[in-house]
Parts: C-alpha cells; structure tokens; sequence
C-alpha cells in the first residue's frame, strides 16, 4: 500500500473566453468511442509515466462495460490520426460530471497540447449542463497537473492522504 496526497478539485462555470488556438496543424480532439484494446494502449501510453493502473485492474468485461456507457465520454486529441492523449469523463448527464483521466502520451507533451485538449473535452462536458465537473489528482500526477487544471477554471476543495494499493 502507498499513501499519496489527493487533491479535489471543482468547476461550477464552463470555460470563459474564447478557446485556445490549435498550437499544431493537423491537432484535432473529437469524442470517440474505442473498442478496449484501443482504450488500453492509449491508457497505457498516457498513464504509463505517472503509474496509472486503476483500468488496468479492473476485470475486462467490467472495463468494457463502463466504455459502452452512454454516460462515459473520452475525447481523443489526434495530431495526424495519431493519438496523442485523451481526456475521460464519467457520469455525464448527471448533475456532477467526474473528470476521471486526462493526459497526454509523453511525446506530445510540451507543445501546448494538453490545454487545447481539456479546453475543447470540458466545454463539450459542459453541454450537459451540469452543476459542476469534478476531479482528483495525486502526489503521482504530472507536476504541473494542479496548475493545469487551475488555469482551466477547477479550483481545489480538499485536500486529504489516501492509501491506495501499491
């Protein structure tokens, strides 16, 4: 088991003010549905670097079941049709909307990418009209992560330690 410092952080207002210009030519995020083996290999090339593991330890046809819902939205950031990174959201159509992944493949990063990508998945969240979007990071995060999503309008909540499967 390892203890990491979660924050919780919030959005109760969508995006003000006009979105980021594309930074790339051939940039372009859109809404997708892949199939597990592809969800796998872009969780894996996003997350890898950070230690995501939380759908890698889910049984598969749980996994599966949770991409096919309705209220599960992932938004793929393509430059070329090469996946960049992705942004994941469940519970849309509820009144609170969890933003559970958000990434860029490491190769991307550094390019202005990553807020071309939350800007354009949390203004499409945000369609839904719900009270507030909602996510948590962690002391494993990207460093910049808080800073990211506090310039894109979450403000932290709380603040506790946590013990999760190491």
């Amino acid at each position: 088991m390892v203890d990491l410092l979660v924050t919780y952080m919030e959005m109760t207002a969508p995006p003000s003010g006009e979105p980021p210009a594309v930074p790339l030519p051939g940039a372009a995020v859109r809404r997708e549905m892949p199939d597990l083996p592809n969800y796998l290999d872009l969780y894996r090339a996003v997350g890898g670097p950070v230690q995501w593991d939380q759908r890698l330890r889910m049984p598969k046809a749980e996994l599966e079941t949770l991409l096919a819902r309705a209220s599960t939205h992932i938004h793929v950031l393509r430059v070329d049709g090469e996946a960049a990174g992705f942004c994941e959201f469940n519970d849309v159509g509820q009144q609170a909307i969890e933003l559970v992944h958000f990434g860029l493949v490491p190769a991307f990063q550094g390019r202005r990418l990553g807020p071309l990508l939350l800007d354009q998945a949390l203004r499409a969240a945000w369609l839904h009209q719900p009270e507030r979007l909602w996510l948590h990071t962690d002391t494993y995060d990207h460093p910049a992560a808080q800073s990211v999503y506090g310039r894109a309008g979450f403000k932290a909540y709380e603040q506790r330690m946590e013990t999760f499967p190491d």
